[in-house]
């Protein structure tokens, strides 16, 4: 099983926004990186992925969410190029794991939200998996 994180503007959408839309969930579109869109094919049924408030005060790792569909036709576009998942909430962090903890701790120094801060949909290593969990005080 892979480990992914996901960036959202909560100011555009929010951890609160998917919370609100329950089992069914929501699509993951208007991404337009194809290295975003290329993770987000590799992405299978029931995978968990971080869920990131981008922007803020404070950006940070705020929940888990789960992958409810496979990657399909992004329907903010009629361009076959563009794709996206389905993920819903699985469960908030009891407390936030902001960038400057994430860029702070040295065991996570080669993942990519430290090293591409700018990749909207990355994967997640195990090991970094379980550590931003321990630190949100979130099972992993």
């Amino acid at each position: 099983m892979a480990f992914w994180l996901m960036k959202s503007e909560p100011d555009v959408f929010s951890w609160d926004d998917l919370v609100a839309k329950g089992a069914t969930g929501e699509p993951w579109d208007g991404v337009r990186n194809y290295q975003a869109r290329n993770n987000m094919r590799a992405m299978k049924l029931g995978e968990r992925a971080f869920f990131y408030h981008s922007r803020g005060s404070a950006p940070a790792v705020v929940g888990i969410s789960e992958v409810i569909a496979e990657a399909h036709p992004d329907p903010t576009t009629e361009d076959p190029r563009w794709e996206c998942v389905d993920v819903r909430a699985q469960a908030p962090f009891p407390r936030a794991v902001t960038l400057a903890e994430i860029k702070a701790e040295p065991r996570l120094a080669e993942m990519v939200l430290v090293r591409n801060s700018r990749l909207s949909v990355q994967p997640v290593r195990e090991e970094e998996w379980r550590l931003v969990c321990e630190m949100g005080g979130a099972r992993p």
